[in-house]
């Protein structure tokens, strides 16, 4: 029988948007961290660029504003982007003001200012960092910080989500994945923030982890997923090495700070796609690597860095030149092979300006919701902009449900006993089919797509999905290749209803954009 935990509030993820949201209401009632692997395993913990904030003389919210709309190639809301942009400045200070240690320098006047990196799409540099680990830094702050305050529960997997007889969210069914006992947890507030689905992917720069559980979850419950199409690739993740089964990113911001992309026989090409080069958006330089590849028949293309002031790079990329290193790579001597590869869904569960689903108490924030800021392209570092943003927003809302010790929660009977079995011991065809989905995948729904690829895609995604629900009895992974299956189908179904080329997403049978017919989300 499942052990009833009680808590006022329910976080499901550990990473910049939940740790943000639990320091924020741990005050206000008990806080409950749940995730899958150790406290510091998350997207956030990769992310080598940034959080972008005006903060720079030249800069305003006003123009971040209109940056990030021109990369959204029309699908962002715009006063959600007003309000994230008029936000953030106040956020990333308080943020610092925790303790997170980012790069900083005095001017000739003795002034601290943060140091504002450039990256694509950006007319301005305002990229907060810390060095070339700024996720890691950010995660690690906000852990020190909350140290004491909430209840962390590591290696635990949420596999559905409890709703009474109104259809409100009361809770969650989670299974130890190092015992395989399960629990029943209820609370007033459930928060979803449990980041990105790139391990749907073959080729992907997130961690293990990214296989879409929330948004999967959330679906089955009854939320709306907008916008699964929108695809980020990352054009310069380092071919040829994987570090724990995700490809290490070379961060945007060696580009901003003068990296040029040239063939393996050292021609540029990026001029002959954009007028901002190799600062163009992501989609764009994705794309264009993606076609000159095929063209030459090559894996790769060359990120080369070595006319740039060796010292200055070492300083500025330290995580990024130490661990090129380790695998025998000196950047500032030879080029750095790069491949696109999965980085970040646009899309998710459809949240309001509060961070609230269509489910009552259930509410999401960070890569796993869509807020409307994005649109068909996210800007570079905007991802963890939002995430804070949203977090507090969800927390302020969050505290006109505070209801002390749980007093409304009264759990249906029709919950205990659960009839599930579990294991811990995997499978091999897991592990098969896990392998077929990522390549079906990408082959199908990867940065250059058709109506044809896709539906062959579907095809064998619904054969994959057969052959997972027999078996049995459930595991950590079957879970997860259930949640990875529904979120394949997610991304497919909105890819084939979308017949134009919008942003991320590139068909090549419907190369044009079609105002007329989709200048609209895809809600699903």
């Amino acid at each position: 029988m499942p052990q009833k935990i009680n808590t006022d509030f329910l976080v499901v993820g550990s990473g910049i948007a939940g740790l943000w949201f639990a320091h924020k209401v741990s005050s206000l009632g008990q806080v409950v961290i749940l995730t899958k692997k150790e406290d510091t395993e998350s997207n956030t913990n990769y992310a080598q660029g940034g959080i972008a904030a005006s903060f720079g003389e030249d800069d305003s919210p006003e123009t971040h504003y209109k940056d990030t709309l021109k990369s959204s190639k029309g699908l962002a809301k715009q006063e959600i982007v007003q309000m994230v942009c008029d936000e953030g400045p106040k956020l990333v200070q308080e943020l610092y003001n925790t303790g997170i240690q980012f790069t900083t320098y005095y001017n000739s006047t003795g002034v601290k200012h943060f140091d504002l990196g450039k990256e694509g799409g950006h007319t301005r540099a305002r990229i907060v960092h810390a060095q070339d680990f700024t996720g890691r830094e950010i995660e690690n702050g906000l852990l020190k910080a909350l140290k004491n305050k909430c209840q962390f529960y590591e290696h635990y997997l949420v596999f559905n989500l409890i709703l009474d007889q109104n259809k409100t969210c009361i809770g969650a069914k989670v299974i130890d994945t190092k015992t395989g006992n399960i629990y029943h947890f209820f609370a007033n507030t459930v928060l979803l923030a449990t980041g990105g689905i790139g391990q749907v992917y073959l080729h992907t720069t997130n961690p293990p982890i990214a296989t879409g559980d929330g948004i999967a979850i959330a679906y089955h419950a009854g939320a709306k997923i907008a916008n699964m199409e929108f695809i980020q690739f990352h054009p310069t993740a380092l071919y040829g090495h994987k570090i724990n089964n995700r490809y290490f990113l070379i961060s945007e911001a060696v580009r901003g700070e003068g990296g040029i992309l040239r063939t393996q026989d050292g021609k540029t090409f990026m001029e002959n796609y954009h007028e901002l080069g190799c600062l163009a958006p992501r989609d764009v330089v994705a794309r264009a690597i993606d076609k000159e590849m095929k063209k030459a028949g090559q894996d790769y293309v060359l990120l080369d860095i070595t006319h740039l002031n060796p010292a200055k790079v070492i300083q500025r990329f330290p995580n990024i030149y130490t661990t090129c290193l380790s695998l025998g790579l000196d950047i500032i001597k030879q080029p750095i092979p790069v491949v696109p590869a999965a980085h970040y869904v646009c899309g998710g569960i459809q949240i309001n300006s509060w961070g609230e689903t269509n489910i009552p108490n259930l509410f999401a924030v960070g890569e796993c919701a869509y807020s409307g800021l994005h649109g068909a392209n996210r800007l570079a570092s905007n991802s963890l902009l939002e995430a804070l943003v949203f977090a507090e927003r969800a927390a302020i809302k969050s505290k006109e449900r505070v209801t002390p010790h749980n007093s409304k929660i009264s759990p249906p009977s029709s919950l205990i006993p659960d009839s599930l079995s579990f294991s811990l011991t995997e499978q091999p065809k897991t592990v098969d089919l896990t392998d077929q989905l990522r390549k079906t995948v990408w082959d199908g729904a990867g940065i250059v797509r058709s109506n044809h690829k896709l539906q062959s895609a579907l095809e064998q995604v619904q054969i994959i999905a057969e052959n997972a629900k027999n078996i049995r009895p459930l595991t950590p992974g079957i879970i997860e290749l259930n949640n990875m299956i529904t979120v394949a189908m997610l991304i497919i179904q909105s890819a084939l209803i979308r017949n134009e080329s919008r942003g991320l997403h590139y068909k090549e049978d419907y190369p044009d954009t079609d105002d007329i017919n989709y200048l609209k989300d895809t809600i699903l």
